[in-house]
């Protein structure tokens, strides 16, 4: 009975991943999503000062391209640790949204087993009275 429950089909941990590689696959995760919403930022702050460059004069372009790169690099600086944080806030939301519904969907195929087979049902059973007498 206990075999039927502790199956790799319906096992699952709620723990957060406590090998290196996960952590290492997570911050790489979130660096490539903050570079490219930097990436995004920039190429968007670059269109807006190319159509304000592009209303001067032409006897102007040497200061227009010195201002255009002086506003991307700027952005770069400015930007970078801002949407590092965002992206790595944004990447452990999103983690956490599906590991909650990866451990939703497993306790629902659990209890559509258990429907199917009394022993699980009975199992569960006994499982939620023991947590009730302890509580």
């Amino acid at each position: 009975m206990t075999q039927a429950i502790n199956t790799p089909y319906f096992s699952y941990s709620t723990a957060q991943p406590r090998t290196p590689r996960a952590r290492r696959e997570k911050v790489e995760a979130s660096r490539t999503l903050s570079g490219m919403l930097l990436a995004a930022v920039l190429s968007a702050l670059l269109v807006v000062a190319d159509q304000v460059i592009d209303t001067w004069v032409d006897g102007h372009m040497l200061a227009a391209w010195v201002a255009l790169w002086t506003v991307a690099f700027a952005a770069l600086a400015l930007l970078a640790p801002p949407l590092r944080k965002v992206s790595s806030g944004l990447a452990t939301l999103i983690a956490s949204a599906v590991q909650a519904y990866q451990v939703r969907r497993m306790e629902e195929k659990m209890w559509e087993y258990a429907h199917h087979d009394p022993r699980i049902m009975a199992e569960l059973q006994h499982a939620w009275l023991r947590s009730q007498t302890e509580a």
